[in-house]
This record gives C-alpha cells, structure tokens and sequence, in this order.
C-alpha cells in the first residue's frame, strides 16, 4: 500500500493558481483560530463539509504569507489527485507546535479539514493532521504562561477582541473622492502581499504578524515587524533629523505618563498603508499613544492618521495587542505561490 501511493506522487501536475473570486463579506474559518493570521478571508472554504483523507506528502512549503501542504491523495470518486492545504504562516505554527520539518515529502498523512466550496478544486484547511507514526498536530494555541511586560518590551500581536479581521475596508472613515472611490473598486488581489510587498504603518501595525518592542538604549525604542524587512526606530531624541522617506516615516517619541506617544512623519506613498483597501500618500502623518494595559499582556494602540490626499479630516482608531511568548523573530522567504495560493477562479 506504502509503496503504491508514493508510486502516485507527482501523477497530476500542481494546481494552477487561478483569479479569485472575493466574498469578502463572508468569512469561513479555517481550523481553530485560524482567523487570527490569516492575510485573506477563507469564503472559499464550506466549513460544513468537513471531509478526511489520506495521502502522501509532496510538498511542505514553510512560506510567507502562508505555510501550504500537498498531498497525493483520493478523491470522492477514489481518483488520485493533489490537495493543496492551506494552514498560517510560520510564526503561527511554531506557536501550535509545528516546526518546519514537522511534515515532510514521502510522509503518509491524514488529515480532517473544510473543502472547497468549488468540487472540482482539491483545495482544503486543516483541523488536525496525523501522521503514520500516531503523531498529530492542529492550529490549537499551546497554553504556555506569559511573563507581563513592563514597559511594552516583548513580542505583541493583534487582538481582534472578538470582532471582524480586516478583509475588507474599513467602514465610516472620512474619505475624500480619491478614498470613496478605493473603496467602491475594492479588490483583495490588490493586496500588496499578494505580491509579497508589505505595506507600512499604521497598516503594518493591524496585520496578524507578530511585532517585537524593545528598549535598544535611552535615546530609542525599536519596532521589529516579523516577516518583513527592516526595522522601524522610534527615537526619543525630539531634534533627531530625518532622513530619506520611506514606508516607516520618521518617528519621534516621547512619555506622557505611561503612554508612549509617537508622531510620524516623512512617509513615500503606499499601496494599502492606511487599512485595507485604502492607499496612502507622501503628504500622510501619524499619531500613535501605545498604554499598556494593567496586567501587562496587552497594548492599547490609538492612532490618528492624516491624510489630505485621502481624508477629509484626522480620524481616529483604535487597535489592540496581546503578549504572546517571547522567542527569537521568524523572517522566512516569501513565496508568490504561498502567496497566491488561496486565489481560485
């Protein structure tokens, strides 16, 4: 039976990546809490078909945006085809116990997961894989105790607290016409990370990937976005000059109490570097108040963004972090296949 299935592996060529078709209205969740890292909405998913298969492992793609699993396996008509399943990105696994060489080619697998709303795409989310060994591994969070910041040092990711993630724009912003008509042509392939682009603040601040906040000496304080390039400086030195515009602006921080008060200037125009859906241009400003809460695992982020090129006026938002185990930041390559996978047509 071992060797008849790895006979199979590599039958059928890859699926082809295909245009999507967005319900960005509609959201599906992908295993447990997959909703909290996911760069995209999953309404292409049936979570009331739930179905399990076995197979073999072709590929174990550990990838930005998302980690994707092949498998040579049957299909209800007991054809051999390749599934693709689609599970977080790097950072989110090792937080479920998962490491990159947790699967691997040649592994003979099971596993349950939602379908494709469409039957004739092998396209499946996860709820738990097993291996033929009796290992098994999910998207459940390990429960480990937290060690409570003090000073909003640590690795911090967003909380949702319950509400919507941002697959689409957001709703009652001051939007001038250029912003009204972003939003009416909204588009999710325009998402700058289809491409593997990451925009920058204050949208880099709301996307589900982890953020590291340290104290790397009295004069600043250093924000690193996991799974993109380059480091954010916040300096607490007001005369401290700027230099070239970029993404990240030029930031200049300082205590009021114990909030941390940032004013950002000094930015490049940049697809989607508002929120979702909505660009930014050179003439964007913005103020951010990050205050920690009481226990120390969480951060209140309030932001007010200007931008006369796409706002009427200031407006105001609020976004919230939760502390999550310190570890060492994951910076794997990014992938346009892991990136478009999710794309169907």
């Amino acid at each position: 039976m071992i060797d008849r299935l790895r006979l199979m592996v590599g039958v059928n060529a890859y699926l082809r990546v295909f245009i999507l078709r967005i319900c960005v209205f509609v959201v599906c969740a992908l295993g447990f809490g997959q909703l909290t890292y996911a760069h995209h909405s999953h309404a292409n998913l049936n979570k009331k078909d739930i179905q399990r298969h076995r197979g073999v492992v072709t590929n174990f793609a550990w990838r930005m945006p998302h980690v994707y699993m092949r498998v040579q396996a049957a299909n209800a008509l007991g054809e051999q085809v390749e599934y693709i399943i689609e599970l977080l990105h790097p950072p989110a696994m090792l937080e479920r116990g998962w490491k990159r060489d947790s699967v691997k080619p040649g592994d003979i697998v099971s596993w349950e997961g939602a379908m494709d709303r469409n039957p004739s795409r092998h396209y499946s989310g996860l709820n738990w894989i097993e291996k033929q060994t009796g290992e098994r591994f999910d998207l459940k969070l390990r429960n480990t105790p937290l060690e409570p910041s003090s000073d909003l040092s640590g690795l911090w990711v967003r909380d949702m607290k319950g509400k919507r993630p941002f697959y689409a724009p957001p709703e009652g912003w001051p939007l001038t016409d250029k912003g009204k008509a972003m939003v009416s042509n909204f588009d999710q392939t325009r998402n700058p990370q289809v491409n593997c682009e990451n925009p920058g603040i204050p949208k880099a601040t709301i996307l589900p990937y982890p953020i590291k906040i340290s104290r790397s000496s009295d004069d600043r304080i250093v924000f690193e976005y996991e799974l993109r390039h380059g480091q954010r400086i916040v300096y607490l030195d007001p005369g401290h000059l700027a230099g070239q515009a970029s993404k990240w602006g030029h930031s200049v921080g300082r205590m009021e109490g114990d909030v941390l008060v940032v004013e950002t200037d000094n930015f490049i125009s940049d697809r989607w570097g508002s929120h979702t859906g909505i660009d930014s241009s050179d003439q964007k400003t913005l103020v951010e108040r990050f205050k920690l809460s009481d226990d120390g695992l969480g951060v209140e982020v309030r932001m007010i963004l200007t931008d006369p090129v796409y706002l009427t006026k200031p407006h105001e938002f609020v976004h919230y972090m939760r502390k999550i185990q310190d570890r060492e930041l994951v910076d794997p390559t990014c992938s346009m296949e892991s990136a478009k996978g999710f794309i169907e047509s």
